[in-house]
């Protein structure tokens, strides 16, 4: 039997969840709770994002759903980022580990922001106007737009480099981390499997 995507749209947590325990939980007793259950991740989204019509005038679901993370090895002093993109009905699954350099003194957080990079390159090459970017760390989104101040060359090189798109638009989601939405944690264990933990 094909394992069920339950959506909480409103809830105690939103998001995706593969356990009807944790989607329980979260909509078990909450006034005007929202959910439904689906086959697939993508018709999940779909019903998350609501199809509405962007101020771009595009459908919501015309672009690309992504969900990243970052992962950090002390002993090693290595990071990586974990990328899953949902674009027109397919899953794309990207990771990378990065070995030591300036970046890794941001530990996870390198990783993540390397992982965003990722899924908004994936976007422009591929001529996607339109992403949607889940993260769990503040500055994937304050960073980009400018909110947090960037001392780091990290932090300098990713807002250049979101400054620099000129096909896709971003539109960020913040998920809180660890929390039991399925795609975060799916991109946390694709990070730490970059890095073989």
């Amino acid at each position: 039997m094909a394992k069920k995507i339950y959506a909480v749209k409103k809830g105690r947590k939103t998001g995706l969840f593969t356990a009807w325990e944790d989607c329980k939980a979260s909509v078990n007793g909450y006034p005007g709770a929202q959910y439904k259950s689906f086959s697939t991740a993508e018709e999940a989204l779909r019903y998350l994002q609501g199809d509405p019509v962007s101020a771009s005038g595009l459908q919501e679901t015309e672009g690309c759903t992504a969900y990243v993370d970052g992962s950090f090895d002390q002993t090693r002093n290595a990071y990586s980022y974990g990328c899953i993109l949902f674009y027109q009905g397919e899953r794309t699954e990207m990771s990378k580990a990065f070995q030591g350099g300036e970046d890794a003194s941001m530990r996870n957080v390198a990783g993540e922001l390397e992982g965003a990079m990722a899924a908004m390159d994936f976007c422009e090459k591929k001529n996607i106007k339109l992403l949607h970017l889940y993260y769990d760390y503040q500055g994937i989104e304050s960073w980009a737009t400018g909110e947090w101040k960037r001392n780091k060359p990290g932090t300098i090189r990713y807002k250049n480099f979101y400054d620099s798109l000129k096909n896709v638009k971003v539109i960020f989601h913040k998920v809180k981390g660890h929390s039991g939405v399925e795609l975060n944690e799916a991109v946390d264990r694709l990070a730490k499997s970059a890095l073989g933990i």
